[in-house]
């Protein structure tokens, strides 16, 4: 086990701030609630913002920017949003020395700002549809806040279309769903259950909101990412119509869409062990680290040029690659550190090495060794990192199988989560007051009504009463 890091058995919320802050992923702020995104954990976010940025555009969006500061009056052009985000909201009340004549919100997400420009700029069926992303940091005033998974100020990007018809932008809220399965699994090799969250748990102003649920190493669930049909609902608050080809005017149809900075904490937790972080190497901001081994200077200086050489192939390549020439440390220590950080592949040449005209290897996941040579080195360690790739999301698909559980009554669903945790399939009557009720109980939640799943009559577990399909519950961060 690393140095100073709480054991995931026995603290996993200790583990998790341990391993987030001596990986040096993030520190925290000076503000309560906020953090500091360190070099380490900005590069991390970079490589995610990267591959989901490409993404986007191969499905026709663009990106723009919008002000951060929206006027107070926005928020409440749409009353379910107002509702559900006021709590959390930040406003600035003076600005100059003075007091502002209306008071500005620091957007929690920027639904309304966006459409009162979205007014201006729609006016035909031609102007349609607006595919617009929008990569920006935003505020919300958590009481209880967590590194990564919640803080006050944190980073991502919101997607928001507008749309002709209703089935184009239940096409989009959809196609963008999917994009972020894609992601997660390909990317993250974190696997995910899309579904549709009820309404008491849908998006402050949504019609419908889909997600993405993935479990976590203490078997809590993890949403990690939202996908809304909006409807009309915002472009009938901000009056937002278009001139259809008949020549009727009509309301435009809107989605939105985000992820956030809460990905770099849910890949921590989906892939940690008591050593700290393992990164997937398609993401992972130092694919391959080159550590020298030497005892004499004359073999520190071939060493360390043979590293620096193997190093340059590598990146010549497009291999993320480091070499770890440090003198004021061990190869001991330095295999902890970045062992700590999560390197996928490590690389070791030392003077044998140098005689053989080869590399030892050590693979992170499974601490597997192997030597193989130079000569080909590039294949062979892309070979290597998508080996580690597909181990892990193998490797966590297995994970989430043996922790998901279809429960049939009360006493079993109480049993199952209290004792193993984890997913658990159970009836559900489609109320929100049954909702309410089992996670008042419980503090279980319902995650998501799975897309995927067939319909299946049955009774709910808490109420009695008839059911029609399955539904996800966990607790969850």
């Amino acid at each position: 086990m690393a140095e100073g890091i709480a054991k995931q058995s026995e603290d996993y919320s200790r583990w998790y701030t341990d391993v987030v802050l001596k990986a040096e992923l993030a520190d925290y702020s000076p503000v309560k609630g906020s953090m500091v995104i360190r070099p380490y954990g900005y590069g991390l976010w970079e490589n995610m913002r990267d591959k989901l940025d490409q993404r986007f555009k191969e499905t026709g969006h663009v990106n723009a920017y919008f002000p951060m500061l929206i006027p107070e009056s926005f928020m409440h052009k749409e009353a379910e949003h107002v509702e559900g985000f006021s709590p959390e909201l930040a406003v600035v009340t003076h600005g100059g020395g003075k007091k502002l004549e209306e008071p500005l919100v620091l957007r929690p997400t920027s639904e309304t700002i966006i459409w009162d420009m979205y007014r201006k700029w729609i006016q035909s069926h031609r102007d349609l549809p607006i595919l617009i992303n929008q990569w920006a940091n935003v505020i919300r005033w958590e009481m209880r806040t967590r590194l990564f998974l919640r803080t006050t100020e944190f980073l991502w990007q919101e997607g928001h279309t507008a749309h002709a018809t209703a089935e184009e932008a239940e096409e989009e809220t959809r196609r963008m769903l999917d994009v972020y399965v894609d992601f997660a699994e390909t990317e993250m090799a974190v696997p995910v259950i899309k579904g549709i969250k009820t309404e008491r748990e849908k998006f402050a102003g949504a019609v419908r909101t889909y997600c993405i649920e993935s479990l976590m190493g203490d078997k809590k669930a993890l949403q990690a990412g939202t996908s809304h049909d909006l409807g009309q609902n915002f472009a009938k608050a901000f009056d937002v119509t278009y001139q259809s080809e008949t020549g009727q005017r009509e309301f435009v149809w809107a989605t939105s869409w985000g992820v956030s900075t809460r990905l770099v904490g849910a890949l921590v937790m989906a892939h940690g062990d008591d050593d700290g972080i393992i990164m997937p190497p398609r993401l992972a901001p130092i694919q391959t680290v080159i550590v020298p081994i030497y005892k004499k200077d004359d073999e520190r200086t071939a060493t360390v040029a043979e590293a620096h050489r193997v190093g340059k192939i590598l990146k010549d390549a497009g291999i993320r690659a480091h070499v770890d020439d440090r003198d004021n440390f061990k190869p001991g220590w330095k295999y902890a550190e970045w062992e700590l950080k999560g390197v996928p592949l490590r690389l070791e040449i030392g003077p044998k090495d140098l005689e053989k005209k080869s590399v030892f290897s050590a693979r992170r996941d499974i601490r597997e060794k192997m030597g193989f040579p130079v000569d080909g080195i590039v294949d062979a360690v892309n070979d290597r990192l998508e080996t580690i790739q597909k181990a892990l999301f193998d490797k966590a698909v297995q994970f989430r199988a043996d922790n998901t559980h279809r429960v049939e009554d009360w006493n079993q669903f109480k049993d199952v989560l209290e004792n193993k945790g984890g997913f658990l399939y159970a009836h559900w009557d489609g109320s929100t007051e049954t909702e309410e009720a089992i996670q008042e109980e419980t503090k279980a939640t319902i995650r998501a009504i799975p897309l995927d799943d067939d319909f299946e009559d049955g009774v709910c577990v808490f109420s009695g009463k008839p059911s029609k399909r399955r539904v996800l519950f966990a607790k969850a961060y």
